[in-house]
């Protein structure tokens, strides 16, 4: 498995890496916010990113920004801002997953398994566009939303969660399931993050009544067959 780490002080890459490799990962590095996109570009087959925020040309969220504009490879943010608003900036931006140092390597190396096998399952799903009323397209083959056929941007985690939900409209998932399958089985981030990628769904979707709060419980798409729901999307 190719793994870009980007962290540019060497006394915490080069060990990182050694033991990295000797769990069987293919490892090359970047110690700036251009560098890693340079690698990127250069290596397409990379299968996983593993990026520092604080960088010396550019900070580590523009850099996940852009790697998230124009591709799909799973990010794990490994950073020592630990605040629960850096969280969230990092998971809004498009990473999936975000772990404070100093951090344990085993627990490192079960974060990076589990998000590969996530984004593997998705990879591998051959559905179809899926219509979810109101001119909105689901395709997760070729990971695209689009509104009467025009495309709109959404982060993966955003995507991910719009799927899940998608995958069986009118049926209600819990915080905790959504916690489970979009983000992490073991999540322990502040669920916060689950409000803020519903409230910028229904934002880009342009219909706050797509997506149903069910209070105390979680959250269901409206039945395309159905109309809007007179019940609560805050």
């Amino acid at each position: 498995m190719e793994l870009l780490l980007v962290e540019d002080d060497d006394a915490i890459a080069e060990p990182l890496a050694k033991g990295l490799e000797r769990q069987g990962f293919e490892v090359f590095r970047a110690s700036s916010g251009e560098g890693a996109l340079v690698a990127l570009a250069e290596r397409p087959r990379t299968e996983i990113v593993l990026l520092d925020l604080g960088l010396p040309d550019i900070d580590g969220y523009e850099v996940c920004r852009r790697i998230r504009t124009d591709s799909s490879v799973p990010i794990i943010v490994i950073t020592a801002r630990g605040d629960e608003i850096d969280r969230v900036l990092g998971l809004e931006l498009g990473a999936d997953d975000y772990l404070v140092k100093p951090f344990g390597f085993r627990e490192l190396v079960a974060r990076i398994r589990a998000v590969t096998r996530r984004a593997g399952g998705r990879d591998e799903a051959q559905e179809g566009p899926v219509e979810l009323g109101g001119g909105l397209v689901l395709d997760t083959r070729a990971h695209r939303v689009s509104i009467d056929g025009e495309e709109i941007a959404l982060t993966r985690k955003e995507f991910d969660l719009l799927a899940l939900l998608a995958s069986d409209p009118g049926a209600t998932r819990t915080r905790e399931e959504i916690l489970e399958q979009v983000w992490d089985a073991h999540w322990y981030g502040p669920t916060k993050t689950l409000d803020v990628h519903v409230a910028s769904l229904r934002r880009k979707l342009g219909d706050p009544t797509l997506i149903e709060t069910v209070r105390g419980v979680g959250f269901r798409l409206r039945d395309p067959g159905e109309g809007s729901s007179a019940g609560s999307t805050s």
